[in-house]
């Protein structure tokens, strides 16, 4: 809506629409910020709901006794279910009239959030790119969500593919922005892990720790979970991501496709499979990369598999940290996955490929 001197002369077709339709390609310049609406608090029963739409079994987060025994004073919510409520929160100024979101960088948890603590969240949109085709461009954010005390808890860049309102309104240059390969040790949290967290074994009966795990090992998540359709349209609500993607099945089939399952708990589904191999993990310190390889739909079963990219050096004795690339597939074992080589990259993935994640966690490490 315009701005006037005198807010008694309204345009008064204009004060009726009240247009809500988001933002298009067009709308949106390089330097934007945008602080989005309704903070949102999060409660002991958003785990409840995580847990049971993705079957999460993370001990930091499963039990208050796991938690003070590994040295915290309540258990922190899981990481996933904030950064998709976070994620959730920029949708209607960002993703509304996505064609897809593209990938990921520089996702770094912060600190950990608890339950009733409350998330807001602002933007700024750092980089423009519009498609060949002049029906769509790329648009590149960084986003950060802060709680009550306006403390950083989170904070990624991503980028996604918008439609453009107009096919023939003009776009200013390309700006495409430069993104870090892999978030730096010394910007991992690290300083909320006490010499305690080694007693994760005790919960989870597995002993590996940090020293057993090799760069190149390769783990084969044994099991795999279908995606109802339920299940994807309660997560989606559950993250108050309301784009049309996600929740219109009528516009999608107006285009001749349907429903998609929203990324982020394709993402979630298969951190929840990758538990067994990596049971005595204790929580994501960062999302390095990554990207919605190809569209899963209801009806989908997800597997996946994990690679050792590298063990980071955190700095401590009794922590370390795991950087790990996690494949997920459809309608397949995560036996069949095909790893790149050393060097090789991010080949073309075969269509069965939903998601290709590179991340990490912490992991403790045994006493000396």
């Amino acid at each position: 809506m315009r701005k006037r001197d005198d807010p008694r002369q309204r345009d008064k077709e204009t004060d009726m629409k009240k247009d809500r339709s988001g933002n298009y390609f067009e709308d949106f310049r390089v330097g934007m910020r945008i602080s989005h609406a309704t903070p949102r608090t999060l409660t002991e029963g958003d785990r409840s709901l995580y847990i049971g739409l993705t079957g999460s079994r993370a001990a930091l987060c499963t039990a208050e006794t796991n938690a003070r025994q590994l040295g915290f004073e309540h258990r922190p919510l899981e990481d996933l279910l904030v950064f998709n409520t976070a994620f959730g929160k920029t949708v209607p100024d960002i993703s509304l009239n996505a064609v897809a979101n593209l990938g990921y960088a520089e996702v770094r948890f912060i600190s950990h959030v608890y339950p009733g603590d409350t998330l807001a969240v602002d933007t700024e949109v750092i980089g423009l790119k519009e498609n060949s085709s002049r029906k769509s461009g790329v648009v590149y954010v960084r986003s950060t969500a802060r709680n009550q005390h306006g403390r950083e808890v989170l904070s990624w860049v991503r980028w996604v593919m918008v439609h453009k309102r107009d096919h023939g309104a003009a776009c200013g240059e390309a700006m495409v922005p430069a993104t870090e390969a892999a978030v730096p040790a010394e910007r991992l949290r690290r300083s909320d892990y006490t010499a305690r967290v080694r007693e994760i074994t005790a919960m989870t009966g597995f002993d590996d720790l940090w020293e057993d795990y090799a760069v190149g090992e390769r783990i084969d998540h044994p099991g795999a979970m279908t995606i109802n359709d339920s299940d994807h349209s309660l997560a989606t609500r559950l993250y108050q991501n309301t784009a049309r993607a996600h929740f219109d099945g009528h516009a999608m089939a107006a285009n001749g496709g349907q429903r998609l399952v929203y990324g982020g708990h394709i993402i979630s589904v298969c951190r929840a499979l990758a538990y067994d191999g990596l049971e005595n993990g204790l929580s994501m310190l960062a999302i390095n990369g990554g990207s919605h390889v190809n569209p899963s739909h209801a009806g989908d079963t997800i597997a996946c598999a994990t690679q050792v990219l590298d063990k980071v050096d955190l700095g401590q004795d009794h922590v370390g940290g795991l950087r790990l690339r996690m494949i997920g597939v459809k309608n397949a074992g995560a036996a069949s996955i095909a790893f790149p080589e050393p060097g090789e990259g991010r080949p073309a993935h075969p269509s069965n490929v939903v998601l290709d994640l590179d991340y990490t966690i912490a992991m403790p490490k045994r006493q000396r």
